[in-house]
């Protein structure tokens, strides 16, 4: 079985577990089939005989290391539902079927940084538990995400700026026009009445709906 399968399987029967579902039939029916093509009830069998799974009839269970491997997957997915939603601000069709794609190719260096950059969060957009990781067992506190729009910004932190998420017409260009860049290192001088940035010796003045359009990630982290 090629890994993608086992994962898209593993991953289903994790999910449909959470929609109180635990029958062949229904796992093979919401099972995604353009990443475990070919899927059928002889499946189960093999992931039985590899200790993924107990198969009792037409019920499945996941082992415990059935279970670890399935929430792995599951935490990639919605880990990748997060970052796409949160900060690329993708149709909630686009979300979906980059998840899809995301979470049979996240390295585990690459989940951990997803999750530090989202700031470890406990659930994905639809409300859903994601399973946490080793990254998250180290801290005991809700964490700040590592990477944040301008208007969270405290005054006199400096930052470096990783995008801009704006859609208004020529607000990016503008924005590029005055250094702001991603790359450029940018510091708050006040939150009120307007942001003050200042970028270089270049001193802007900006609205609130254009601070939280400019993504930044604190220095010294």
């Amino acid at each position: 079985m090629r890994a993608q399968k086992e994962e898209e399987l593993l991953e289903t029967i994790f999910t449909e577990r959470e929609q109180g579902r635990d029958d062949a039939a229904s796992i093979l029916a919401h099972t995604n089939p353009r990443h475990a093509e070919g899927k059928c009830a002889d499946d189960f069998l093999e992931l039985e005989a590899r200790g993924f799974v107990r198969v009792a009839g037409q019920r499945v269970a996941l082992t415990r290391l059935g279970e670890a491997n399935a929430a792995s997957v599951v935490r990639r997915h919605r880990l990748a539902e997060r970052l796409f939603t949160d900060l690329l601000e993708l149709s909630p069709g686009e979300v979906e079927s980059q998840a899809c794609e995301f979470e049979h190719v996240l390295s585990p260096e690459a989940t951990a940084s997803v999750c530090a950059l989202l700031g470890h969060p406990p659930r994905c957009p639809h409300g859903k538990a994601i399973p946490p990781g080793p990254c998250c067992a180290t801290f005991s506190a809700p964490i700040e995400p590592v990477v944040t729009s301008l208007e969270n910004l405290a005054p006199g932190v400096a930052a470096r700026v990783v995008f801009l998420a704006s859609r208004a017409e020529g607000r990016v260009a503008k924005l590029l026009s005055f250094g702001v860049a991603p790359g450029s290192e940018v510091r708050l001088r006040q939150r009120a009445p307007a942001y003050v940035l200042e970028v270089g010796e270049t001193t802007l003045a900006l609205e609130a709906d254009v601070a939280r359009e400019v993504f930044v990630k604190r220095l010294g982290r």
